[in-house]
């Protein structure tokens, strides 16, 4: 027996263009809770893999991950949520719970992880996200929306605020003053320098030119802007940074920001490029210098993260869209026309 009938906005090939898809849900399980959704956070992936450039791609596709709904019913072996409650889920909806990660609360690293689309669910089919009227997600894969965060503001926090904080509060309540770059100021940058700000960092904006250094400085509080095409900036910005979390979605060369870093500094890459990136070697070695990487965040990160925007009175600066927008958003994210993300009011838009 399957689930309830719903309307999403869909990819029906490559060329990533949505249009409204009737599609059924699965059968609600034992801890399975329905959300009518809300809102909808519009992510560079969700533009990637409607057009199949990260991952094959199963069409109809349904994007959408970061994803605010109100509960509508619940399993009932559902326990932690009522019909009612404001709730949150982000771009993992099952791991297996048994596995190391899983059992140290990592559980976006399990080998056994589904997504909330274009993954093929318990069931076998093709799970569909958050561009369309409703969902159906196990209980272990929902957040709390807290009271005082409006839902629209939490949208953006359940992916791109995430990925930028579950690496960065490896360096909450550091001991010394930390000078921290983010690379890249879209929607997941922006909420980098918020979050990187709010821990007591220094914080300076690395971007390819001027265009966001009002923005950057004036609304979003960084200390400094640092224009990367300028070779004396960067030449004087040598060795100057303890971190850099590197947002930027599109293929750029690793070395100009490697010599940004202190002895021992971490480059810390959270953004999806669609081919790979290249560096030299020695200019890791002879510095002790370290790239990592990191994938979105926990369920925990998603709930201390919203907690964390809540007490230090955070604001992500957002663009509220009807769905029917969608294509649009896509075109003006692409040539980076947003300050600093789409979120589309679904509850709020006709979706035939």
């Amino acid at each position: 027996m399957e689930g309830r009938r719903v309307i999403g906005w869909a990819a029906r090939d490559s060329s990533g263009y949505l249009s409204p898809y009737s599609f059924t849900l699965r059968k609600t399980g034992a801890e399975d809770v329905v959300l009518k959704v809300l809102y909808s956070g519009v992510d560079h992936t969700d533009l990637h893999q409607a057009r199949g450039e990260l991952y094959q791609t199963s069409y109809p596709l349904v994007p959408g991950h970061e994803v605010v709904g109100e509960v509508v019913e619940l399993g009932p072996e559902v326990r932690k949520l009522k019909v009612g409650d404001i709730v949150g889920v982000g771009c993992i909806i099952w791991s297996c719970g048994e596995c190391l990660t899983c059992k140290s609360k990592m559980e976006q690293y399990c080998n056994e992880r589904i997504f909330t689309y274009n993954a093929i669910d318990k069931d076998g089919r093709i799970t569909q996200g958050g561009y369309s009227s409703a969902m159906v997600v196990n209980q272990r894969f929902v957040v709390r929306i807290p009271d005082k965060l409006a839902p629209e503001q939490a949208a953006p926090l359940l992916c791109a605020g995430v990925t930028a904080y579950s690496p960065l509060k490896q360096f909450k309540g550091s001991n010394k003053a930390l000078n921290a770059g983010v690379l890249g100021l879209g929607g997941v940058g922006h909420l980098g320098v918020l979050i990187a700000k709010a821990m007591g960092h220094h914080v300076t904006v690395i971007s390819s030119s001027e265009k966001k250094k009002e923005e950057a400085l004036e609304h979003l509080g960084a200390d400094a802007f640092l224009v990367s095409s300028e070779a004396g900036e960067m030449e004087k910005a040598a060795n100057s940074l303890d971190y850099i979390l590197d947002t930027v979605p599109a293929v750029h060369p690793l070395d100009f920001y490697i010599s940004l870093l202190k002895f021992d500094g971490k480059l810390i890459i959270v953004g999806a490029a669609p081919k790979p990136l290249q560096f030299v070697a020695t200019n890791l070695s002879t510095g002790k210098k370290n790239i990592s990487g990191s994938f979105v965040g926990s369920i925990e990160d998603m709930q201390e993260l919203l907690e964390f925007w809540v007490e230090n009175s955070l604001s992500s600066m957002i663009e509220l869209v009807k769905v029917d927008y969608v294509n649009k958003a896509f075109e003006r994210m692409e040539r980076n026309d947003v300050r600093y993300r789409f979120v589309l009011d679904v509850a709020g838009s006709k979706l035939e």
